[in-house]
């Protein structure tokens, strides 16, 4: 028997941003497309910076 776990739902952030989509397109608010995405550029912005900052503590801990 395998133990894999497997993600089959949808994320909090996908939810999220499905919502502002809907609204947006229902002129429920007036956001620009900018905030409406926000759930995924942040999400993004975060991974990414959590990737940098792992890259200069490996360089780092490899002058050493």
């Amino acid at each position: 028997m395998s133990d894999k776990k497997s993600s089959k739902g949808v994320s909090e952030t996908s939810l999220l941003t499905i919502a502002f989509v809907v609204l947006k397109l229902c002129r429920v608010i007036d956001w620009s497309w900018w905030w409406v995405l926000s759930p995924v550029w942040i999400v993004l912005a975060l991974y990414i910076l959590v990737a940098i900052i792992i890259a200069i503590i490996a360089i780092i801990k490899s002058d050493e």
